[in-house]
């Protein structure tokens, strides 16, 4: 071939600052782009030979081995795929983003798996140019009578082309890096890139240092492969050692027989897992397996506590393994990771078109061929295809866990309390998810059991139709749909147990129920169920004082005592706003409590969640907070006997403080006053 000069087929002059500078968001990315190519000329090839179009030589090892020289700033990617005649550098090369693949799959199409033979030269060679001055391709075809060509350019619009001396089958593409990315060609920086992008590429790829000296290593004769390189043999002389017997006689015993040892080159290891643990079959994947993977690509020692292994082939196909890990802290600061793959290539993290938001708190692995990517591969085109794999990942978590709680329900109550924040979250974001997961919801009650939402409900009775004889006139449509209104069923719920530990113990004595919503997000959660539950209430267990926990009593029997008690307790806590409210409590140990009620507690959290705690609630005029009094409890009854003596104020500030500790913690002010205070009526008790 004639030595050729000519320039690149192109739009704009301005296409290598383009590519440079805005085509990929990072600049390492060169790796992925030209190891991917490399990967996929090898395949190319290995399809040929399956097809009957080329025959592998015997000895034929497919790999891609990159050679680093930071003394010269120089990276060589070198394969032995099917590489390049001149023409197809010409076509494939000089005339920019026109995909080798196209035509490759036109030919093939009736007998290869498009997925695994995508080519993607074009703009993904030219990713070289955001780190090189200059890049050249020495290339042989595996066509019979290829002639090697070389080709270079020095990141303008024009090229160099001519015969090359390269006497192998494959490509080999030198990088001149630039000033500003010599690190690239540091075999640390080298291999951490490397490891990020391609470390479950389908070709074993080698990282090593040019020029490097060569390491050896000792084996067994029988450990030695064909491919082996001896050095030397090693004779490892018996090693013994002098002991005594059952006689009492000292005697010379063998403790390591001679042995024959062979000094090698040492083994290149890849560093990419060529068979990653997504693509085999559940069926062949052990636990540990699983665990071990885990632990590799995350990093995190603590073992997931299951997970779901996704295979899918119609009618697209996606394989990946999510992982549930133990979530233990607020759900706001949990971060997971969901690593996408593109036919084992790494794309990017926790791509939020593919991953529901739900599932960015899981840890996982996506590879879907299909995805319908951007040129640069970092992005994906926003179509309704991505949906749907986004709504089947969705399915299959939700299959999984319902599942697991149809078949194994004491490992799904095992697990609830990690996983709920989760599948909370899940059903606040994902409509289709929270109908799949509603009958699956679990809430832990006081006896730590675990109950569905269908458990918690009692549902009335259906009552006999009346007989339409003798009924006086029709039912307005108002009555009827009033009659067919479900009655309300309240469920209470706890958030802190400890804080409300009085409440908890008044409805167990009284034989009365509450569940378990210690966390952030049960909240919002609750106000879902309410909307989507119709007649449901959630009450927190200190938002009143229920008919149970009450002796039946009229108003009328309380009132002197209440205008007593109201009107001392006002006075003595300087709070003219205080709601105050006299019951007969069945348990007379109880002095007060504090009570809110429950869309003056919703708003208040409402207002800590937009960080508005400063507005206070004072803004409400204490809205919603009442001091409840039991009229059977002796200090109470000390205080309508005695309203007049002079330690009935004090005692009444000790009620109150009392009652809002049971139910929230004291400001830091007050509780130095409670404490001044607790001081004072034991000083008095010991004077007495």
């Amino acid at each position: 071939m004639a030595a050729k000069h000519g320039s690149l087929s192109i739009n704009s002059d301005n296409i290598f600052p383009i590519i440079k500078k805005w085509l990929y968001s990072d600049h390492d990315i060169f790796y992925r782009e030209l190891i991917s190519n490399a990967c996929d000329a090898i395949t190319k090839l290995k399809k040929l030979d399956m097809m009957g179009e080329y025959t592998l030589p015997e000895d034929f090892e497919a790999k891609v081995e990159v050679i680093l020289n930071p003394e010269e700033k120089t990276i060589k990617i070198i394969d032995n795929g099917l590489g390049l005649t001149a023409e197809e550098v010409e076509e494939y090369i000089n005339q920019i983003a026109f995909s080798g693949a196209t035509d490759f799959l036109e030919k093939y199409k009736d007998k290869a798996n498009e997925d695994q033979i995508i080519g993607h030269f074009g703009l993904g060679f030219y990713s070289a140019f955001m780190v090189a001055d200059e890049v050249h391709i020495d290339s042989l075809s595996y066509k019979e009578g290829a002639k090697p060509v070389h080709w270079e350019c020095d990141g303008g619009t024009e090229f160099d082309m001519e015969d090359g001396t390269k006497d192998t089958v494959g490509t080999e593409i030198t990088l001149f890096l630039n000033e500003d990315c010599v690190e690239f060609s540091n075999e640390y920086r080298a291999k951490e890139v490397i490891e990020k992008y391609c470390s479950f590429m389908p070709t074993a790829i080698f990282v090593k240092k040019a020029n490097a000296e060569e390491e050896y290593e000792t084996i067994l004769p029988e450990e030695k492969t064909d491919k082996d390189v001896v050095v030397e043999t090693i004779i490892e002389e018996a090693k013994t050692e002098e002991r005594e017997n059952e006689n009492g006689e000292k005697e010379i015993v063998e403790i390591s027989p001679k042995q024959e040892k062979l000094k090698i080159v040492k083994r290149p290891v890849a560093i990419n897992d060529t068979n990653p643990l997504w693509n085999k079959h559940p069926n062949e994947c052990t636990e540990e397996e699983y665990k071990e993977f885990y632990r590799k690509i995350f990093r995190d020692y603590k073992e997931p506590l299951f997970w779901i292994h996704l295979n899918m082939d119609y009618p697209f196909h996606l394989k990946g393994i999510l992982y549930f890990p133990k979530i233990n802290t607020e759900y706001e600061s949990i971060e997971g990771t969901i690593k996408l793959y593109n036919n084992q290539v790494f794309i990017a993290d926790n791509i939020k078109e593919v991953i529901p938001e739900f599932l960015m708190l899981l840890k996982g692995v996506i590879d879907c061929p299909d995805l319908p990517l951007n040129v640069s591969r970092s992005a994906l085109q926003n179509d309704g295809f991505v949906k749907k794999i986004s709504d089947y990942i969705t399915k299959k978590v939700a299959d999984k866990l319902s599942g697991m709680c149809k078949t194994e329900k004491e490992t799904y109550e095992k697990y609830w309390d990690d996983i709920s924040p989760f599948i909370k979250f899940g059903c606040l974001k994902d409509d289709k998810f929270c109908e799949k997961m509603n009958d699956y919801i679990l809430f832990k009650n006081l006896d730590d059991k675990y109950l569905t939402m269908g458990e918690l409900i009692v549902k009335e009775e259906e009552k006999p139709e009346d007989s339409a004889e003798g009924k006086e006139g029709a039912e307005t449509t108002e009555e009827a749909a009033e009659e067919k209104k479900p009655k309300e069923q309240i469920i209470y719920y706890v958030t802190d147990r400890m804080q409300q530990s009085q409440y908890i113990n008044m409805f167990k004595e009284a034989n009365m129920d509450a569940v378990i919503l210690e966390h952030n997000i049960d909240q919002p959660f609750v106000q879902q169920l309410e909307a989507k539950n119709e007649g449901v209430r959630f009450l927190r267990i200190d938002s009143d004082v229920t008919e149970n926990l009450k002796e039946e009593v009229s108003e009328e029997e309380l009132k002197d005592i209440t205008e007593t008690l109201g009107e001392t307790f006002k006075k003595a806590l300087n709070n003219d706003k205080l709601e105050i409210k006299v019951e007969k409590l069945k348990n007379p140990s109880v002095s007060s409590m504090l009570t809110m009620s429950e869309e003056s507690r919703r708003m208040q959290d409402m207002m800590k969640m937009y960080s508005m705690q400063g507005m206070g609630m004072d803004m409400f005029g204490g809205a919603g907070e009442t001091l409840i009094l039991n009229a059977n409890n002796e200090l109470v009854k000390f205080i309508v006997d005695n309203k007049e003596s002079e330690n009935v104020p004090m005692i009444c500030e000790q009620l109150y403080d009392l009652a809002v500790i049971a139910n929230k913690p004291l400001a830091p002010e007050k509780m130095t006053e409670f404490i001044a205070r607790s001081n004072k009526i034991m000083m008095m008790l010991t004077a007495k």
